[in-house]
């Protein structure tokens, strides 16, 4: 693996809980192939808007914090943007971070799995699938993408058995009609490799980026999912017998 392979990222942050087990090291890449109307990182849209990098410098960032990542039971999460729109420079920190003994995460839509080869996956311990929606009209409104990559990826996933946390953000009005969330469950419920499903309520944080960016934020009206909601929604899953947060 060529560690001198660049790239584009935007940023990175430590967080804890909510991108893969322990206090995670998270790496958003830039550049996205989606426009999903609730996105929160508006910002890591375009590769323009990132700086260029090498695996052999991030992977020097990342030694900063093995301390706190390692200590916590956490490790590496790759993110974004959407880190398979740069599949060659992904699979080259994952080679590095497997190799540094780091436990690693890739947060991906699945929307250009085909993108990641076996070998990027074999480096892969835990995929956060974020699947939008199950209805095609839905999916494809939402984001302005099809819905049919990311299951096969999902699939091939577990095929490969690749441990996967199915995302799932729930938008009163967009993502909560129960048909479309039974089907989804039904689905994800069929697949060995899936551990959890997270429940992500939708919010507004981002909106400030969008103000920032001079463009509307097209959700800015929808309302907060009811605690209700949230929960009927997680009873769904619960109910393939599936591990719902």
């Amino acid at each position: 693996m060529n560690t001198t392979t660049k790239g584009r990222i935007h940023s990175w942050d430590l967080s804890t809980g909510v991108d893969g087990p322990g206090t995670r090291f998270v790496l958003f890449f830039s550049g996205c192939p989606l426009r999903c109307l609730y996105c929160a990182n508006p910002d890591t849209w375009h590769m323009r808007d990132g700086r260029e990098a090498t695996a052999d410098e991030v992977m020097a960032e990342i030694e900063k914090y093995r301390p706190f990542i390692t200590t916590a039971g956490g490790g590496v999460t790759l993110t974004g943007g959407e880190p398979l729109l740069q599949s060659a420079f992904a699979a080259a920190v994952l080679r590095r971070c497997k190799e540094a003994g780091l436990h690693t995460a890739l947060d991906t839509s699945g929307f250009l799995g085909a993108r990641a080869t076996d070998e990027l996956l074999a480096d892969v311990d835990l995929v956060l699938l974020d699947i939008k929606s199950f209805d095609v009209n839905t999916y494809r409104k939402l984001t302005g993408g099809e819905l049919s990559p990311t299951l096969n990826f999902a699939t091939r996933l577990d095929r490969l058995g690749v441990p996967m946390w199915i995302r799932y953000v729930l938008v009163p009005g967009w993502t909560d009609a129960p048909d479309p969330i039974d089907g989804l469950a039904h689905f994800v419920g069929g697949l060995p490799a899936v551990q959890r499903v997270d429940i992500l309520p939708f919010h507004k944080l981002g909106a400030a980026k969008y103000d920032s960016l001079g463009i509307p934020f097209p959700l800015k009206d929808a309302p907060r999912p009811s605690a209700e909601l949230i929960e009927r929604v997680r009873e769904q899953f619960r109910a393939q017998g599936l591990a719902a947060h």
